[in-house]
């Protein structure tokens, strides 16, 4: 009787301390990281751009990896925004990553007065750069998933690259309302007129001062994810990378950019599957008018995301890491 006692221990003893070691294992691989990544920009040279991650754990224990995926953000966003899709996602096999476009977040941010208007922040360079990360830091095809303008950046690189882009995932996308095509000729001179005044006199920067405040950064948040979910985590995530040096230039000068391709231009192009998650509530891109994407040959499904603002990826992560998951089991 002794002796199965002291097996039954042993096998208790080696149970609790195998569980304990790969809960000590998941926890070190779900912790997000973050690394600098020095991409080189054929106008502007050698830039430092800022990146998270949470690498998938190779122990034959856990999930064996399934592949890689690549987060970019939107507007005013940063790869911070990805912390509660990151780990997630990790956890089912992928090596995850997220993004800061070059301006945005704690990346470089060239002075944009040096150039010519909207010639450096613009769906070209960051399209670029999501290409050269996943050439250099990658370095194998993957999958990517972007919120608002992001879209538009990941759209093109998988217009230019389909060879590095498995599969895309569009979150409320940016339909660019602001674009020229979009505004109706009496509306033109006036939109160009206002952000001329933003970009080239101080009331641009005076106006980037009284928005670039933790009240209201909480109430454009607010509006954004359609609710009062917003706390002061995310509020201090959007805010502290705007107070960088060079953050209010970059905010005039891509206010100012309403030319470049819209969705529209480039989705026909898209040889890759393509799925679009939209939140129903989101005020800035209403779900009505992002219907209207659901048809080309490259979407293979539009999902509706109940109580989604303009951010669901953050406000609503299990519906949104969910529905990432679903669609890399194509």
């Amino acid at each position: 009787m002794l002796k199965y006692l002291l097996v039954l221990q042993l096998l208790v003893t080696v149970v609790t301390t195998t569980t304990n070691i790969l809960s000590k294992t998941k926890t070190i691989n779900n912790k997000i990281t973050q690394s600098i990544f020095n991409y080189n920009n054929n106008k502007l040279g050698k830039l430092a751009v800022r990146y998270t991650t949470v690498k998938h754990s190779f122990l034959p224990t856990l999930k064996a990896k399934k592949g890689n995926v690549l987060c970019i953000h939107g507007f005013g966003g940063n790869a911070d925004q990805w912390r509660k899709n990151l780990p997630v996602l990790s956890n089912e096999g992928y090596d995850t990553y997220a993004i800061d476009l070059l301006g945005y977040g704690y990346s470089d941010k060239p002075n944009p007065k040096q150039y010519e208007v909207n010639e450096i922040y613009n769906f070209e360079t960051w399209s670029d750069q999501s290409i050269s990360f996943i050439e250099n830091v990658i370095k194998e095809p993957t999958y990517v998933v972007c919120n608002s303008v992001g879209c538009i950046a990941g759209l093109l690189a998988a217009v230019q690259r389909p060879d590095l882009i498995k599969g895309l995932i569009l979150i409320d996308m940016s339909l660019r309302l602001l674009h020229v095509r979009n505004q109706n000729p009496i509306q033109r001179p006036f939109v160009s007129a206002f952000q001329t005044l933003l970009r080239e006199t101080n009331a641009g920067k005076y106006f980037f001062k009284q928005i670039a405040q933790p009240k209201a950064i909480k109430n454009i948040l607010n509006q954004a994810y359609a609710d009062n979910s917003v706390d002061d985590e995310i509020v201090d995530i959007i805010l502290k990378p705007g107070l960088e040096p060079g953050a209010v230039d970059v905010f005039l000068d891509f206010i100012s950019y309403s030319g470049g391709p819209l969705p529209e231009d480039l989705l026909p192009q898209v040889k890759i599957p393509v799925r679009i998650l939209w939140g129903e509530n989101d005020p800035w891109e209403p779900i009505k008018l992002g219907r209207k994407y659901e048809n080309y040959d490259c979407v293979d499904e539009f999902v509706p995301l109940p109580g989604g603002g303009h951010c669901p990826m953050d406000q609503i992560p299990d519906i949104v890491n969910y529905e990432i998951l679903r669609f890399f089991k194509l």
